[in-house]
């Protein structure tokens, strides 16, 4: 199916081409309606990591490291800050010098032209926003990524190997790929034609990647898989599971980077997916187990968050039904028997959740842009022309990710170590790196 629809449909990244700062001559004026909602929708998205993906995470753990989550969480929201200040964001989003167009040229990482925020100004624009409010919300991307491979090591790592990681793997990993994916016409992934609106290469695969490879290098939890391990309070996941859904209307609707139909159907897409995917696995659940239970139809929730990002600027609402029932039901598997089947020990499911319902939303985003009313595809391309761009992207994220952070892990544990002691995780974290409790009982 082809249609006369735009070439690329990710708004962010066609601001910049149309200029990232504002120019004197011929800049647009700010607009407070799109200026006031992209301030909301960076709250939203801020509200994702903390406490939302917190509290989902540390409901889930066991009580003796319920703290320790919630540190690692609490201490990645601010060392990511500083690093996107410091560099982050102009390594992301500095387009200087880039070809555009020219995919023999194509850049994999931006400059250093806006390093410490160099050059922006009250009045400096990105499209009719302020930059300072597009910078804000891209930095909040920045810290759910890295915050969501904690769940692949929760109860094991230490917290010193913890910040090494974060800062090596959102230097090396997440800014190279945001910069291909996200920042314009001469860009490797941009050129290529990858559609992802909200970040399921980006944000997803990209951590579920490197959260399978953490899980492998630092080995299994002690006891696993034979001792019951079972969530300390399910109260807590529930109430994050909520945060992150409602924060998640910032994330994706956010992405249109403006109060228009696009912000409107990618809010829409968002609720009809991640309804269908709880369904969908309370539904699978019910029939190979015999009851459904609340850890699932949360788990199921998110998994079509996470499938419906990359889609969600692009798709109908049939589609994102299509996007969440097939993410609900894969991503059950994939957790339920992928990883015992494999024997790796990802202790929330960040790689069965998360790359594998990134995984779906990608593959799918070519199928449902381009049918099931979708907002179609650009001239000339095939919906399966568009899916098998959607397969080499996922294919390059898991690899990039993958390889890079096998290596940043390999590294660290040579040099500091990577994990605590077995009397460390016997008394558990909370004690032996915080000295602290999460509960005084």
């Amino acid at each position: 199916m082809t249609s006369t629809a735009p070439r690329r449909l990710a708004p962010p990244l066609l601001l910049f081409l149309t200029g990232t700062a504002a120019r004197a001559a011929d800049a647009p004026a700010p607009d407070s309606g799109d200026t006031a909602w992209m301030i909301v929708a960076t709250a939203l998205v801020l509200l994702m990591t903390i406490p939302g993906l917190s509290l989902f995470y540390a409901g889930m753990v066991r009580m003796k490291n319920a703290l320790s989550v919630l540190m690692q969480c609490f201490a990645i929201t601010a060392l990511v800050s500083v690093l996107w200040l410091a560099y982050g964001y102009s390594l992301a989003f500095d387009t200087t010098g880039m070809a555009a167009g020219e995919f023999g040229r194509a850049s994999i990482i931006g400059g250093f032209s806006k390093a410490f925020m160099a050059g922006m100004r009250v009045d400096s624009l990105v499209g009719t926003i302020p930059e300072s409010v597009f910078a804000t919300f891209q930095l909040t991307f920045a810290i759910i990524t890295p915050a969501l491979i904690v769940g692949a090591f929760a109860e094991r790592m230490k917290f010193t190997a913890l910040l090494a990681f974060v800062a090596s793997w959102f230097t090396l990993v997440y800014l190279p790929i945001t910069h291909m994916v996200w920042s314009g016409a001469g860009a490797l992934l941009w050129d290529l034609g990858v559609l992802d609106f909200a970040g399921g290469t980006v944000v997803h695969i990209n951590a579920g990647s490197a959260g399978l490879v953490a899980a492998v290098v630092l080995g299994r939890r002690l006891g696993y898989p034979g001792t019951a391990m079972p969530p300390h309070s399910l109260a807590l996941t529930v109430i994050g599971a909520s945060l992150l859904w409602v924060g998640w209307f910032g994330f994706n609707a956010g992405s249109a980077v403006a109060a228009n139909g696009t912000a409107g159907m990618a809010m829409l897409v968002t609720q009809m997916a991640t309804a269908a995917a709880a369904l969908a696995w309370m539904s699978t659940e019910w029939a190979v187990h015999g009851k459904p239970s609340v850890l699932g139809i949360v788990t199921g929730a998110v998994a079509g968050l996470v499938a419906i990002t990359p889609a969600s600027g692009t798709a109908g609402p049939a589609g994102a039904l299509l996007i969440g029932v097939a993410a609900g039901v894969l991503c059950f598997f994939a957790a339920a028997r992928l990883k015992r089947a494999f024997g790796y020990d990802d202790s929330l499911d960040v790689f069965g959740v998360h790359a594998v319902g990134g995984i779906v939303g990608a593959l799918l985003t070519g199928v449902c842009a381009g049918t099931l009313g979708g907002v179609g595809l650009p001239e000339g391309v095939s919906i399966g022309r568009q899916v098998l761009v959607q397969a080499a992207s996922v294919l390059f994220t898991l690899a990039w990710s993958g390889l890079l952070s096998f290596g940043i892990l390999k590294l660290l544990d040579r040099t500091i170590g990577l994990r605590v002691t077995r009397e460390q995780e016997l008394e558990g974290l909370d004690l032996a790196l915080h000295d602290e409790r999460a509960y005084d009982h």
